[in-house]
């Protein structure tokens, strides 16, 4: 377990912070090997599955979900090659680059991918402002917990003043980690409670079972989140850094299943605005919004041109699932939430 911790001295500091792994755990060994080799199978899967997935690539959504899996592979091939000193001499430094390049767009990646699909379901002038906040979270933490981890990292590599650099480390590494926890938190947070309530709109029973499904994955997300904080307090550094790119992977594999139910949701909503306006109207429209069957069948296309169009119509069509009157599309230079997800997304 020694192995694992890291101190104050650099003396006895873990090789995760000053250079690379020097003991003789096998044991140890084989956790390294097998979690950097799950975490680049999973990075290659993740970017299959997207490019075999999308067909439009003009989207936040795509390219955060796209970027942050490919960063997994740098990510995990640069702590592997620090941790057995594979790179000799000057070039150790690339080992470090490359895993400190691959943690800056694995965690910050993925709290745009969250971000992304907030447009989903937060709507009006709340809404935007929940957007724009959000937005700023993700940038402000981007500079001040990326940043001084990086100054701190580097220097307890190095050979000047590295004690100082090392007690510095065991102290900011625990903040920044304890900032990106509580920021991705806060984004699962509200999309879980934007999503109850729009549970609470819906009639369908699968239709909330497909919700509720959706709420459960983000809990799940918030849970890897908390092992994985609970192991960086432990002081298990050798375990937390090679865990996150493990956790984030899966992360990152949990957003195609909430990807496909949010596909299911639409479908199934589009089902229900149909339904529900021929009951009231006893025709295909209602409130002078007129929902034709053509409109499903075009969704059923849509299917084999990706998920990415499915989300942008979502955004459009997902106040039709509870037989309320939509409100006329707002002007351009209105901050509303009732536009494309494409446009939306642009825009930010």
């Amino acid at each position: 377990m020694a192995d694992l911790e890291s101190s104050d001295s650099a003396s006895n500091a873990a090789p995760g912070v000053t250079g690379s792994y020097t003991g003789d755990s096998l044991a140890l060994k084989a956790t390294v090997i097998f979690c950097a080799g799950l975490t680049i199978y999973n990075g290659i899967e993740l970017v299959v599955l997207i490019f075999s997935t999308f067909s439009r690539y003009a989207t936040v959504y795509f390219w955060s979900l796209f970027i942050s899996s490919l960063s997994l592979i740098p990510y995990s091939l640069g702590y592997a090659f620090k941790f057995f000193g594979t790179l000799k001499g000057n070039a150790k430094w690339a080992s470090l680059s490359l895993l400190t390049i691959g943690w800056y767009v694995m965690v910050t990646g993925q709290a745009v991918v969250l971000w992304s699909r907030l447009h989903l379901v937060v709507t009006g002038g709340s809404g935007s402002k929940i957007l724009l906040y959000t937005k700023w979270m993700i940038i402000f933490n981007a500079i001040f917990l990326h940043i001084p981890t990086t100054v701190v990292t580097f220097g307890s590599f190095g050979d000047l003043d590295t004690n100082n650099f090392v007690k510095a480390y065991n102290v900011v590494e625990k903040f920044q980690m304890t900032g990106f926890f509580v920021q991705e938190t806060i984004l699962s947070l509200i999309y879980i409670i934007a999503t109850v309530k729009l549970l609470q709109g819906s009639f369908r029973k699968k239709s909330r079972q497909r919700m509720n499904l959706l709420v459960t994955i983000n809990i799940v997300i918030i849970l890897l989140d908390v092992g994985l904080l609970s192991i960086e307090y432990a002081s298990l550094l050798i375990l937390e850094t090679i865990l996150k790119g493990v956790f984030y992977s899966i992360k990152l594999k949990l957003e195609f299943a909430i990807l496909g139910r949010l596909v299911s949701f639409v479908r199934s909503g589009q089902r229900e605005a149909v339904e529900c306006a021929s009951d009231n109207t006893g025709t295909s429209s209602f409130s002078g919004q007129r929902i034709h069957t053509s409109q499903t069948r075009s969704m059923e296309q849509d299917l084999e041109e990706g998920h990415t169009r499915h989300l942008e119509d979502m955004s459009q069509t997902r106040d039709t699932s509870t037989c309320v009157p939509r409100r006329p599309p707002q002007s351009q230079g209105s901050s509303g939430s009732q536009i494309p997800f494409k446009e939306m997304i642009s825009e930010q």
